[in-house]
């Protein structure tokens, strides 16, 4: 067997094992053609922009937590809970801000600079994180990737502690982005920089309630 056949084989099996670790710490990926397409503009991470005081409806529905949730679910009862802990949230507001920390958290991750984003990670999170990019590092790959748009977001779930104020939403993303992994002499071990792969995501952010803070953290994910 010659030495750059056996090459490529080692180069193969770093790309599977990077791909499935991925997997394990990011959502799944579904690749298919399609060029990009243009998406409205989106909000900025914090999640306090364009915050309004939204008070909730006694004795009636509040839109702003059926819009997402079904009415009397437990959820819907969580983020009423959330509301009155801290009348000025917003689910609208918070999957506004959901939205941009989705892309700013997943391309930082992707280029494996994770100190742009450490305040709005867990420290399981960032550990889980570290551990991909540090491996992909000792390896000498790189990882090129372009966000081209997010296609679905919704609020999943939601859970709120009462004596604690501490409240935790989970929300289903689905994105669109195109990804290469490079070895150290720039040949191309796995994807395409035309091939744009589907995501799906299934992130879970915390806060406590009334604080001054306004910011989320994302503290597990899944697909």
């Amino acid at each position: 067997m010659s030495s750059a056949l056996i090459q490529l084989l080692v180069l193969a099996a770093i790309a599977v094992f990077l791909i499935v670790k991925l997997k394990s710490v990011l959502g799944s990926r579904d690749g298919f053609e399609r060029p990009p397409q243009p998406l409205p503009p989106q909000d900025g991470v914090d999640g306090a922009a364009r915050r309004r005081d939204f008070q909730v409806v006694e004795g009636g529905q509040d839109r702003d937590i059926t819009d997402h949730v079904p009415d009397g679910s437990p959820a819907a009862k969580s983020l009423a809970a959330m509301k009155i802990a801290e009348p000025g949230f917003s689910a609208t507001e918070f999957l506004n801000g959901a939205r941009g920390a989705y892309e700013w958290i997943l391309m930082a991750f992707e280029k494996g600079k994770l100190d742009d984003i450490v305040p709005l990670l867990s420290k399981d999170v960032y550990d889980s994180f570290q551990s991909v990019v540090d491996a992909r590092e000792q390896e000498g790959l790189t990882v090129e990737a372009t966000f081209v748009g997010l296609r679905e977001l919704a609020l999943h779930d939601a859970t709120f502690n009462r004596d604690t104020r501490e409240a935790e939403i989970t929300v289903r993303f689905v994105s669109e982005l195109t990804s290469v992994i490079r070895n150290r002499m720039g040949e191309v071990v796995d994807g395409s920089p035309t091939e744009v792969k589907r995501q799906r995501d299934v992130w879970t952010f915390a806060r406590r309630m009334g604080v001054d803070d306004p910011n989320w953290q994302l503290v597990a994910t899944g697909e």
